[in-house]
């Protein structure tokens, strides 16, 4: 086990913090603010920043950050960043003897080109690509990237957490019912999440197993979602491009 603190920033993101021994390392930091109060309130060090895209809601604190931790900083080769960091490409290795926990890069483009997540221990911290019960917008690349870089994260082990960054869920699930009002998955899904936000909490992080069962976009080749995309054939490409089209707009 990992400890894992969701740091909250701007109106939806979460910072996540993963700490032990008084160490810490911490996932696309948009805002520098919150994560010093959390480590001066949890007497921790900053020890690393891993960063899945370029957007500012991700990066935006860590040359603060950097300047008041010394903190080591890893980001996609493919994208371009101001701030001194080390590149990763899929497949690197980056070890936090600390925790201890080695994560594997993969590379997800879709949202951005360069867009990466971070897997190992059965936890995947994936940024904006996927997200619970969602997935991102596509700002830089096309729906087949996506398609794949879902399918991709979609065949680690399904009880791997998936921390993403933004709490979407119930807006995600609204949507997830309106393509698919009888799955019953979805219906319990959305009673516990409801649960969640009225107590002020997380309904984040969420398991591969759960996405598989309630996630739209995880689940092109499902009848159900291919009868409200309007498209009845087997083509998942053309159901994954449809349904994206219609949450831009939902």
């Amino acid at each position: 086990m990992h400890d894992i603190i969701p740091i909250p920033a701007f109106s939806d993101n979460y910072i996540w913090l993963l700490h032990a021994h008084g160490q810490a390392a911490v996932v696309d930091p948009g805002d520098a603010e919150p994560v010093l109060r959390q480590l001066a309130t949890s007497g921790l060090q900053l020890h690393t920043i891993l960063i899945t895209h370029h957007h500012n809601d991700h990066i935006g604190g860590v040359e603060r950050l950097q300047y008041e931790t010394g903190a080591r900083v890893y980001a996609p080769a493919r994208e371009n960043y101001a701030f001194t960091h080390q590149p990763v490409h899929e497949g690197d290795q980056i070890e936090l003897d600390f925790l201890p926990l080695k994560l594997t890069v993969l590379e997800v483009p879709g949202h951005t080109l360069g867009h990466v997540a971070y897997y190992g221990a059965k936890l995947l911290f994936c940024g904006d690509t996927l997200f619970s019960a969602g997935c991102g917008r596509l700002f830089e690349g096309t729906p087949a990237q996506m398609l794949d870089s879902l399918n991709k994260l979609a065949h680690l082990p399904a009880e791997t957490s998936v921390y993403c960054t933004h709490e979407y869920t119930e807006h995600n699930l609204k949507f997830a019912r309106r393509l698919d009002p009888t799955n019953t998955a979805l219906l319990a899904r959305q009673a516990q999440v409801a649960k969640l936000r009225q107590k002020g909490l997380p309904s984040l992080p969420s398991t591969l197993a759960i996405e598989r069962d309630s996630n739209p976009f995880l689940r092109c080749g499902s009848p159900a979602i291919q009868h409200a995309a309007g498209i009845h054939e087997a083509n998942p490409l053309a159901v994954f491009t449809a349904i994206r089209e219609m949450r831009n707009h939902f």
